[in-house]
């Protein structure tokens, strides 16, 4: 017992760093209104065409500039200076936000608006995806690279919890507008205190280089690394039949299944914050402190689908909020721990590449899946759409137990991570 207290106090050593501590708290501001904003344009985009094809239309183009320029994004992660580079994506995200929320105010929205600025904010994402992830890094060092993901992870699911549940009350009390509204507002927090840190980042100077060659590196460095592949795959498992559910269904669960409405929506969202929360205070800490990493993400795999199943099965709210919030424990088990890893095992100078291809390779695909399980749910039913994406994701993982054997014995072990913890000496 004392380890397993020692292991969750230890988890929280890179706050002991004043400038991740000051990046973190602007972080935890505007992710509380990022989520807003989630809850808020799902429902939006909901009642303008009560159509679950268009729910998955306006998170396939918010998520689909990461599969095509992605790879891009972190060559330039890796060239660039990182903080400047946030900085100028956390204030063209505030722009578009504020643009939305004009849109809404005025009630002039109109579906094909809410999809264009989808888009463009799909864009900034994935510019900043690997440049925040690799931030992290530069904040605090290598060697406490995986706590300062987890805790990251911690400040995202706190704001999963309390951004849904409180843009649901604030829909169904006073519009969907202030949503959008308060979320152009949030991004000011990051900004400052992306102003006011400082950081040690690995830059790669401009070479003459050809970026392409320098992506082609990266993809190959891949290739030798068939644990880091596995990563990948599982990272793609969960986006594609999990968080295709959870950030485009939820609207129709609501409303369709269980005869709610907003507020419902928001209840929903938040239960998924408050599991995945729960999976990154307690679960992942201890999974992490696990030898056999490949068995940890399988059973977290097969975990999270047998509760998706039950929860497609669910006509009562209460039972739908508790099937969700298990569904959700185990799924930052899987990113947080994959991210982690791909960052140790990474050389420094190219950790922005690997990390956009982890991106591509893993959320990338997210259009893809969140398309189809709009079109399955317009065709099928809702609930049929998600008991597939159950079933499909249980069988993945004890697919990759049976056919990757290596992965059932694999253990991250200091060799590993050398070379990458070296580099930052």
């Amino acid at each position: 017992m004392t380890s397993v207290f020692t292991t969750l106090r230890e988890s929280f050593s890179p706050l002991r760093y004043p400038n991740f501590r000051i990046y973190l708290g602007g972080q935890a501001i505007s992710f509380i209104g990022t989520w807003l904003q989630n809850a808020a344009q799902a429902w939006v985009v909901w009642e303008l065409t009560r159509s679950e094809a268009a729910l998955g239309t306006v998170t396939a183009f918010a998520t689909l500039p990461i599969l095509v320029i992605g790879p891009w994004a972190g060559v330039w992660a890796d060239r660039w200076d990182r903080r400047k580079l946030l900085i100028a994506t956390q204030s063209a995200a505030m722009c578009l936000a504020f643009i939305l929320a004009l849109l809404v105010q005025t009630g002039l929205v109109q579906v094909w608006h809410v999809y264009g600025l989808a888009l463009l904010l799909g864009v900034v994402t994935a510019l900043d995806l690997p440049a925040q992830q690799a931030f992290l890094g530069d904040l605090t060092g290598m060697a406490e690279v995986r706590k300062a993901i987890n805790l990251n992870a911690m400040i995202v699911n706190v704001s999963r919890t309390l951004g849904p549940a409180f843009s649901g009350i604030l829909i169904a009390r006073i519009g969907t507008a202030p949503a959008f509204w308060l979320n152009g507002l949030s991004f000011l927090a990051v900004i400052l205190s992306l102003i006011a840190v400082r950081a040690q980042q690995v830059q790669k100077k401009s070479d003459g280089a050809n970026p392409l060659r320098q992506l082609f590196a990266a993809m190959q460095f891949v290739r030798t690394q068939p644990r880091m592949q596995d990563l990948f795959i599982f990272a793609a498992m969960t986006t594609f039949f999990v968080f295709s559910v959870i950030l485009t269904m939820l609207p129709a669960v609501a409303t369709v299944v269980l005869n709610g409405d907003a507020e419902t929506a928001g209840y929903l969202q938040a239960s998924s914050g408050a599991g995945a929360l729960l999976g990154v205070l307690l679960v992942v800490p201890l999974a992490q402190a696990q030898k056999r990493s490949g068995l940890v993400l399988t059973a977290a795999a097969i975990w999270t689908g047998v509760w998706m199943l039950l929860f497609a099965f669910s006509t009562w709210l209460p039972l739908s909020l508790l099937c969700l919030f298990c569904a959700s424990i185990g799924v930052p088990t899987i990113i947080t721990m994959a991210l982690g890893l791909v960052q140790l095992m990474s050389p420094s100078d190219m950790r922005g590449r690997l990390l956009s291809l982890f991106t591509m390779l893993s959320f990338g695909f997210q259009p893809v899946a969140a398309y189809l399980v709009g079109q399955s749910a317009e065709h099928l039913g809702v609930q049929t759409a998600i008991r597939i994406n159950a079933v499909l994701l249980i069988v993945s993982a004890l697919a990759m137990l049976l056919f990757r054997t290596e992965l059932r014995n694999w253990e991250v072990t200091t060799s590993q991570t050398k070379v990458t913890q070296s580099e930052m000496l």
